[in-house]
């Protein structure tokens, strides 16, 4: 029988090795559970269960917290049996003293979570311009590129070479074979029209 299932079996009714356990004094849970006996852990379990998850409960605030804390006490307890001291104190201060680690361990958790979506909440907020940004420019480039369609053939190639291209006037005289003055015409002319087109379109 795991760990795991003795703990969470142990408050179930009817458990024979638990019954037994409860009937043993503190001392002998503690030497129980000293020895490595499961049922001396689920004795241990069954008697001071209530006590752990009511701290645990106090300090958080959060039922399933407090579970979670409870069931991590018990697993530290069994793990780290050989470092309880039956001279140094009582079993149940011993339980307490883990259970405050665990629950400092659970709300240091907590505060770092609450960090960590601060910190993503503070980004999107950063992002969320540039992203709006993105999508106007987006916009932007289709209503322009919509526009440029309605140009002339030689306007538009111009154009085109000018923006998506990142040509110079005389490369593109270069590269078309047009004169550099013929360039710079269609060029005037294009730039004209697609403005007095986006105006036309957006009414402003």
């Amino acid at each position: 029988m795991s760990v795991l299932l003795t703990m969470t079996e142990a408050a179930a009714p009817g458990a024979a090795s638990g019954e037994r356990c409860v009937e043993l004094s503190d001392d002998e849970l503690a030497t129980e559970l000293l020895r490595g006996s499961e049922a001396g852990l689920e004795g241990v379990y069954r008697r001071w269960a209530t006590l752990v998850h009511t701290l645990a409960h106090r300090s958080l605030g959060d039922a399933r917290e407090a579970e979670d804390v409870t069931q991590q006490v018990f697993l530290a307890a069994w793990h780290g049996r050989r470092n309880f001291d039956p001279r140094r104190g009582r079993l149940a201060g011993w339980l307490v003293g883990i259970t405050r680690r665990k629950v400092a361990d659970a709300l240091s958790a907590r505060t770092r979570r609450t960090e960590l979506l601060g910190a993503a909440g503070a980004e999107l907020a950063v992002q969320r311009p540039s992203q709006e940004q993105d999508v106007q420019r987006v916009l932007d480039q289709v209503v322009v590129t919509h526009e440029l369609e309605q140009l002339p053939p030689a306007q538009r190639r111009v154009l085109e070479l000018t923006f998506y291209d990142d040509l110079t006037q005389t490369q593109i005289a270069e590269l078309t074979g047009w004169p550099l003055g013929t360039v710079k015409s269609h060029a005037r002319r294009g730039l004209l029209r697609l403005r007095d087109q986006l105006v036309r379109s957006d009414g402003t």
